[in-house]
């Protein structure tokens, strides 16, 4: 169903400190798991909820967007609790969004740490609207705009050099790099 060559942008934050106001989130677009054809970057709220607006307008400015055809996330938080609502991003951009995670979260950890923030129930709403979690070999996954089938067709398609999806790890190495640090397991 899909070329080999599929354009996918993957999106990832970079580190950032507890005094941080704003975060850069990084958008690679690669070509299928195989070349990288761009870059693009946002400034998003830590603790915000600008993270959904922020990726989708840099995706449709993009000099790139007619070749791009799916987006991939590394899970659905941003800078910290900025949960990207990927139905939202969906709509907004007319591409198919893909939240991958290595490990399934620990909801109940995850819920209780979000109540941290404010707009709690706002957040919930979108976190609960990014829907089941898939499992696709050693990862998981969240889907808005595929079949789990077609997901997993592109993640086999990606996931060339390691467990996650080249164009995810890519964009993992290069935020980590502009936030002064990877954590690993890149």
């Amino acid at each position: 169903m899909f070329k080999k060559e599929v354009r996918i942008i993957a999106w990832d934050d970079c580190a950032f400190s507890f005094s941080q106001k704003s975060v850069t989130a990084v958008g690679v677009i690669f070509r299928g798991g195989d070349f990288i054809d761009g870059l693009l970057a946002v400034k998003i709220k830590k603790d915000g909820l600008d993270a959904t607006e922020k990726i989708a307008n840099a995706i449709n400015k993009s000099r790139h967007f007619d070749q791009l055809s799916i987006i991939m996330l590394n899970g659905i938080t941003f800078a910290g609790f900025n949960v990207v609502d990927i139905k939202k991003l969906e709509k907004k951009t007319g591409m198919p969004v893909i939240a991958v995670m290595r490990d399934m979260p620990d909801m109940k950890k995850f819920l209780l740490a979000m109540k941290r923030v404010n707009k709690y129930s706002l957040r919930l709403k979108i976190v609960k609207a990014a829907g089941k979690i898939h499992k696709y070999k050693d990862i998981h996954y969240q889907k808005a705009g595929l079949t789990p089938k077609a997901c997993e067709e592109i993640l086999k398609l990606t996931c060339t050099r390691a467990k996650i999806p080249e164009p995810l790890r890519v964009a993992h190495l290069i935020a980590s790099g502009l936030g002064g640090h990877s954590k690993g397991g890149a």
